[in-house]
């Protein structure tokens, strides 16, 4: 009872010192108090008189909670507390809030008093837990409760002498959760809470660790994370039904599932099949999660009442594959855990709903034929199977294939082993028979059970794909699924990338039904890329209205031909060359595609002609292709009257589809066919500046035609030797110029305009940032593709990329005001370039003219000072090579070596008084160690100046002793890598000290 009078007189103090303690009340009496009802009747006295000292009665409440050997500290400990417990508050704000303001702030009092009392580790922890069991039916109280918590379950570092406290810690922690968390139902206010809890305690403390608390204890940690996941997951669904604003169970699921992430690709400390279990809960319960009755619980809500409305809702929401990438991602990786139960499980939920499906669309075309006038459609029963199929198509794409960018895809090695574990029960003609047979249901070939189980899977989403093309031959296009569609090409080309011709050298062990399906020189791989391309001549020709199925087609179609192993079967297929005809041709379907669709189907066409074509082949190829985009181009601009004609819609066509082929083009760009792409190109680029003269009122036009030299400094820039990148030099500055000379005088003022209207903008930023590429990354010295051309060209050629650039720059400056600045996407582009400039020529930034100058040293203030935290980072990235070119220049009476000293005392500012990222720490310590070279004794005079303004001597001397040690190195500081890496260490422990200790709210 000590501490509990002691924290009462503590208290009152406190109160009475704001103002707020009513003189009538003796906290003394609290400890008289012999019984409960006493107890009630002068808690009931005390709040009728003062109500604020609610929080008082509160901690009598809580003294069970303090562990008897702490209920007997020393006065004075208690009296320190009165600093930590200090809330902004006054007399009136008490009256009008009354208790409320101080019940909210308990839990986090009440953490502050744990950490004041330097009480052990586990005892915090311990009454961190018992607060929260006790007010958790507040939310407000609940959510600060579990933040302490979590916090608590995230400790490291040297707070923990050696790894058996460390363990020791965990384990108490992990065991009392547990004994929290059983047998109690979990509100909302506390989902994200726990979940962050469970995370923290998963990723922050070492495998080794986790590992080391007993095995009984672990167990039931995982157990009780399993029932955790698929409980959020299940309340995750149903606020997807309702549609609820404030999803905290699906956070809170999400923060599970990435738990399970780290555990389970832990192949160190958990031996295999250790979480096998586990993950087949987790998988189940999400697959029933997103079925429809009655096999799953889709749609239900709490009254297991079916909803309709919420479908229609969640049609206008982004993709689910793109929105719910991460859970997929999760779920996926769950799966081939459990890959003995998942894939077979996959596997037969698809089969039974497609042979359903294919029964439905026979029923309803029986119907039409029996009475044509008739539309009575079961909507219901195909709505329910189409988002079943949408859901396990997507499941099965995310289990059997990874996101790949950037890097060479890989069958994950999970399923890898599992078809190869089961390779001696495949019968390989049997297997390879079911991948062929998609308009046939597998049961009904002989032998079916003795088939690869990931063959037969992928075999179950061709059925899918067969019965969709069936139905567009018998003209039920108007009964299926957009969504459906778009999911299949999707799957298709997740899983092609991997899997088809499959490379074996990258594996140290293939599986002999996929080298027989899917591999080089093999019936199954030709007939599969057939199967596929004429997936997507059927789709293009039948769904060219659908933007979206159109665009995963193509891509599917890209997929098919960007290896090139994949393009030489490709290009034996008869259909191939119809295609590339007719879109050469501009025939109907395919001119009525959109401008997307028709860029990627001409990147897809370009990629395919460098396939192994013999030359003969090769030359009718793009005889066929390309020569009729630049004869139709040509015949259109050559017209004696095309300054006349150059507005009617049907020549603004032409000229639209061929700038969109030019970009699709330039995106077909690889290593071994840029010489002769760029050679192409550059005819067109000629006259496209030509044409900025002609449409430079249509600025729909302008933009496609600086988009075209944009793709092409993009994607060519990197390989172009020196006489090929300054042709390209001279166009993209001819094109500057032109767009100089139409846009002089042009006002941009208009602050309601959409960021759209400002594309010419952004294109020209983007444009000189492609050129300033070539800085960074050029492969033109280790690429034979341009010996031996032109020889020579080069000399006395002035213009180079500083030239383009810096002109760009005289163009842009004066054009980018603050009201611009407002567009996300224009600012981040416009300091991106402004930074590359600084960093590969800052030696040109002193020779821009006076105004431009300014209008820089401007930008990079404002972007320090008013705009987001990597615009900012940015921004001091930026200074550091701008104060680096003054050191070198020795100019101290220069605008750049004034503007630098300006900076200095920003920088200052930010690291000293500032609140900012601590992600930015690096890049700002950076700036601030060559700034503080080139300006030591500003730098001298702002610690000084700083120093003097503290009127608290123990604040003063911190500041001091830190200052101290932060430039404590004997020799002055110069650019030495050596120093600076120092300082830069010696800034982390200064920021750790102060940090923060100055900040001006």
């Amino acid at each position: 009872m000590g501490v509990c009078v002691c924290v009462c007189v503590c208290f009152g103090c406190w109160f009475a010192g704001m103002g707020l303690a009513h003189r009538s009340v003796r906290c003394n009496d609290w400890d008289r108090t012999p019984n409960k009802d006493r107890l009630k009747r002068k808690k009931e006295s005390c709040f009728a008189q003062s109500q604020p000292l609610s929080i008082v009665y509160l901690f009598i409440c809580f003294k069970d909670i303090i562990p008897q050997p702490y209920r007997s500290l020393p006065f004075y400990n208690i009296l320190q507390l009165s600093t930590a417990f200090k809330i902004p508050c006054t007399c009136e704000m008490a009256r009008t809030k009354r208790h409320e303001l101080y019940l909210k702030m308990f839990p986090v009092q009440m953490f502050k008093l744990t950490m004041a009392l330097h009480l052990p580790l586990e005892v915090q922890e311990t009454m961190a837990r018992e607060v929260h069991r006790k007010i958790r039916e507040d939310s407000d109280m609940a959510q600060d409760s579990l933040q302490c918590l979590a916090q608590l379950a995230s400790l490291h570092g040297p707070i923990f002498p050696d790894e058996g406290s460390q363990v020791d810690y965990l384990a108490h922690f992990i065991e009392g959760l547990l004994n929290t968390i059983n047998g109690i139902e979990i509100e909302d206010s506390e989902a994200v809470g726990i979940s962050s809890v469970i995370s923290n305690l998963v990723t922050v403390f070492p495998r080794s660790v986790l590992t080391a608390i007993p095995s009984e204890l672990f167990s039931s940690f995982v157990n009780c994370l399993t029932h955790l996941t698929c409980s959020f997951g299940r309340s995750a669904a149903l606020e997807e039904v309702l549609d609820k604003d404030d999803m905290v169970y699906m956070e809170a699921y999400d923060r599970l599932l990435e738990s399970w992430l780290t555990l389970v690709q832990d192949d160190e400390h958990f031996h295999k099949g250790f979480f096998t279990q586990h993950a087949v809960q987790v998988f189940n319960s999400y697959i029933q999660c997103h079925l429809a009755a009655p096999d799953g619980t889709r749609n239900l809500t709490a009254n297991g009442v079916a909803s309709r409305e919420e479908e229609e809702i969640s049609e206008l929401q982004e993709d689910d594959r793109d929105q719910f990438s991460d859970q997929l991602a999760s779920v996926g990786m769950l799966g081939r855990i459990a890959a003995e139960h998942c894939v077979p499980l996959l596997t037969s939920l698809l089969e039974e709903r497609v042979t359903r499906l294919h029964g439905q669309l026979q029923r309803q075309q029986q119907q039409l034929l029996a009475a044509p006038a008739s539309r009575s459609v079961d909507s219901k029963t195909l709505d329910d199977l189409y988002e079943d199929i949408h859901w396990l198509i997507l499941v099965t794409g995310y289990l059997l294939a990874d996101d790949t960018q950037g890097e060479t895809p890989l069958i994950p090695p999970e399923i890898m082993e599992y078809s190869i574990k089961h390779s001696s029960e495949v019968d390989i003609n049997t297997t390879l028979q079911i991948l062929g047979s998609p308009g046939e249901k597998a049961s009904s070939i002989p032998g079916y059970n003795r088939t690869d189980s990931v063959i037969r899977l992928l075999s179950a989403v061709l059925r899918v794909s067969e019965v969709e093309s069936r139905a567009v031959r018998a003209a039920l296009t108007h009964l299926l699924s957009p969504q459906m569609g778009k999911d299949i090409v999707w799957f298709l080309k997740r899983w092609a990338k991997t899997y088809l011709l499959v490379d074996e050298k990258l594996y140290d062990q293939i599986s002999v039904p996929f080298s027989a399906a899917f591999g080089a020189d093999t019936e199954g791989s030709q007939w599969v890329v057939g199967y596929l391309l004429q997936k997507v001549i059927s789709n293009l020709s039948v769904c060219s209205s659908e933007q979206d199925l159109a665009n995963d087609t193509v891509q599917l179609l890209v997929t098919l031909v960007e290896r090139r192993e994949r393009a030489n079967l490709v290009i034996q297929c008869e259909n191939w060359w119809s295609l590339a005809k007719q879109f050469a041709s501009r025939s109907p379907p395919l001119n009525f595609l959109s401008s997307p669709v028709q860029r990627a189907l001409m990147k897809a066409l370009v990629l395919g002609g460098f396939a192994h074509m013999d030359t003969e082949a090769k030359q009718q190829y793009w005889t066929e292709v390309l020569q009729p985009l630049q004869q139709r181009f040509l015949r259109v601009i050559n017209q004696e009257n095309f300054q006349q004609v150059c507005q009617q819609e049907e020549v603004k066509q032409e000229i639209t589809a061929t700038l969109e082929a030019l970009c699709g083009i330039a995106e077909a760009t690889q290593v071994d066919n840029v010489a002769i792409l760029f050679n192409f190109l550059m005819d067109f680029l000629t006259n496209c500046i030509g044409l900025m003269e002609v449409y430079k009122n249509t600025p729909e036009t302008v933009n496609l035609i600086i988009e075209v030299f944009v793709e092409v400094a993009h994607k060519q820039i990197c390989y172009l030797g020196e006489s090929k990148a300054m042709t390209l030099y001279e166009a993209c500055l001819t094109l500057l110029q032109v767009y100089s000379r139409n846009n002089l005088g042009r006002q941009r003022i208009d602050v309601t305009a959409e960021e759209e209207q400002y594309q010419d903008l952004l294109l020209i930023m983007e444009l000189l940032t492609n050129l300033l590429s070539k800085e960074f990354i050029d492969f033109s010295d280790a690429d034979e593709v341009f010996r031996g051309q032109e020889p020579g060209q080069a000399a006395g050629r002035s213009v180079s990329a500083a030239d383009v650039v810096l002109y760009g720059v005289n163009l842009i400056l004066p054009l980018m005001s603050q009201d611009l600045l407002k567009f996300p996407t224009l600012c981040n582009q416009y300091y991106k370039l402004i930074t590359f400039i600084c960093e590969i020529f800052p030696e040109k930034i002193p020779q821009l003219p006076e105004d431009l100058f300014k209008s820089l040293m401007y930008s990079l203030e404002l972007g320090m000072t008013s705009m987001s935290s990597e615009v900012c980072q940015l921004c001091l990235e930026a200074l550091t090579p701008l104060a680096e070119q003054c050191a070198k220049a020795q100019e101290t009476d220069s605008p750049l070596f004034l503007a630098t000293r300006h900076f200095l005392k920003l920088v200052f500012d930010m690291l000293v008084l500032q609140k900012h990222n601590t992600e930015m720490t690096t890049a700002a310590g950076e700036a601030f160690y060559t700034l503080v070279c080139l300006h030591q004794a500003e730098y001298s005079e702002l610690v000084e100046t700083l120093l003097s303004s503290q009127q608290d001597p123990v604040i003063y001397q911190r500041l001091a002793d830190a200052f101290n040690k932060l430039t404590a190195s004997s020799t002055p500081p110069a650019l030495d890598r050596k120093q600076k890496m120092t300082f830069l260490k010696s800034l982390e422990e200064f920021m750790a000290n102060v940090g923060g200790l100055l900040c001006v709210k």
